[in-house]
């Protein structure tokens, strides 16, 4: 998978993150990503709460939390199997700078889809990590792990682009992602020096 042509993001993860941070902080990554699943249920839950009223999205929204959460139960699976002890809730300050990027105010519709394209960031982020934990980390388990959780993240990330150009109405949502894309790519030159999933 190419990140520039699927994903389109501008600045790709560095693999030394992999070598020099994940590989020494495995149990702390785990903890991270276990609650990034569990955040990310959340944020789904969120969407059906403030947009009952839009039945496909709820749907969709469901089984998003059912796979969300599946998730997270298979890492903290993980956690528990090595003996790993399953932390706190750590803050996701990528997340929180992108959710700063979020239109104030505006019209209920203008709000859901420039909440939809914020969670599309979030997944094409996650789904690039995934897939450079999944290329370059020296365990076979959690390679053949991300590998799949790739996958998945990359079918989250279409499925919120697809949802934010059904509902968008005269909004344009191609331009609205590419301020997106220019946004996070600022964002993210902070990031991959950390133990975490957006770190």
């Amino acid at each position: 998978m190419s990140e520039k042509t699927i994903l389109k993001l501008q600045l790709p993860t560095d693999p030394l993150w992999v070598k020099n941070v994940v590989e020494s902080n495995i149990e702390e990554i785990l903890t991270d990503h276990a609650y990034c699943e569990q955040k990310a249920a959340s944020n789904a839950i969120t969407l059906i709460v403030q947009n009952p009223n839009y039945p496909e999205l709820v749907q969709e929204m469901a089984e998003l939390v059912r796979e969300e959460m599946d998730h997270f139960k298979r890492v903290h699976d993980i956690i528990l199997k090595r003996d790993y002890t399953f932390g706190k809730e750590r803050k996701d300050n990528y997340v929180g700078e992108l959710y700063k990027f979020l239109k104030p105010g505006g019209s209920r519709q203008t709000q859901m889809v420039d909440r939809l394209l914020f969670s599309a960031m979030i997944e094409a982020r996650s789904c690039e990590r995934f897939k450079v934990l999944s290329e370059n980390i020296n365990d076979e388990e959690l390679a053949s792990f991300y590998h799949e959780l790739m996958i998945s993240e990359a079918t989250h990330y279409t499925m919120f682009l697809r949802l934010a150009k059904k509902y968008a109405g005269d909004i344009d949502v191609d331009t609205r992602w590419k301020e997106f894309l220019a946004y996070e790519a600022q964002v993210v030159q902070n990031y991959g020096k950390s133990e975490t999933i957006h770190g």
